[in-house]
């Protein structure tokens, strides 16, 4: 078995992909049905593929067809069908932004504002909802929090909706508490009927630079453009579009926590607090590069 999944590392190291050997793991669990430890216990133990599987052949078929996809470049998670969004698994394929593990630093500032602030029934809005992935956490992790997810694509919404549905199989509680609207973010009417009561938007809108490209084919051939580029050569329109529509949304003093491309901070920072903020501040993801703005309403 060792043999087998080297030599599958190898062939997508060939092909490009960033993390091979914990790519062709993976692959494996999800082919036999089984957890990454697993597979790392039974290629220690010079295992084969029958301590994983009563019947291997058909699973061990699966796997190489799984890694010949990824040879391609497909996202593993398309390949997978899922993604794990801090304590939630997603849905995720074709037509649908995969979630990042950087974007669950928006979460944790929200929930940490709440926490500070007490609260317990905050009114959310998940601007650019994509997989439902801020939204859904938010609500699950916080009970008795209300949200408001605004989606444009109707294609997208379908994979909210799914996720929506089997998050509410673990969280029954939240289905009255999860309001998808299918609309612009960036536009005055979405959700104009919440204007001025809105504790928190939290947000991942669309921001790389039609400048840059992006050179991973995981991303650029993938993603959907709509949920990756923010409309102008630096990227910063349709976020700047986001906070406007986050200062007429939120009460005085509420948050907008909102990821941006790491050269995006100066000018939106400066923008926010030039259009309704206080003291903005650009804040770092896990590698210490510039990614999201947060800031209160003034």
């Amino acid at each position: 078995m060792a043999t087998i999944i080297r030599g599958a590392a190898a062939m997508l190291r060939a092909a490009g992909v960033d993390t091979p050997e914990h790519d062709a793991k993976l692959l494996c669990a999800e082919a036999f049905g089984t957890d990454m430890q697993s597979v790392n216990k039974a290629m220690l133990m010079g295992d084969g593929f029958s301590t994983l599987a009563e019947s291997p052949a058909k699973s061990l078929e699966t796997f190489h067809s799984m890694v010949d996809r990824r040879a391609r470049r497909e996202p593993l998670q398309h390949i997978t069908g899922h993604a794990p969004f801090r304590y939630l698994d997603l849905k995720v394929g074709p037509g649908v932004f995969i979630p990042r593990p950087e974007t669950e630093l928006i979460v944790q500032e929200g929930i940490d504002w709440i926490t500070r602030s007490g609260r317990y029934h905050a009114r959310v809005v998940d601007l650019c909802a994509g997989s439902g992935a801020i939204g859904l956490a938010v609500v699950t992790e916080v009970p008795g929090s209300e949200v408001w997810a605004v989606e444009k694509s109707e294609g997208t919404a379908e994979w909210t909706r799914r996720n929506l549905n089997e998050t509410a199989k673990a969280y029954p509680g939240i289905v009255s508490n999860y309001h998808l609207e299918i609309g612009d973010a960036t536009q005055m009417p979405t959700l104009h009927q919440l204007d001025g009561t809105i504790d928190i938007v939290l947000t991942n809108p669309p921001y790389v630079p039609l400048s840059d490209i992006p050179e991973q084919p995981e991303v650029r051939d993938y993603d959907p453009d709509m949920a990756l580029y923010g409309g102008s050569a630096d990227g910063t329109l349709i976020p700047e579009r986001i906070i406007l529509r986050a200062a007429k949304l939120l009460r005085t003093g509420g948050l907008l926590v909102m990821e941006h491309d790491i050269s995006q901070g100066e000018r939106l920072s400066a923008y926010a607090n030039a259009h309704g903020f206080a003291d903005a501040q650009v804040r770092n993801d896990y590698t210490g590069r510039p990614r999201y703005l947060i800031s209160e309403k003034a």
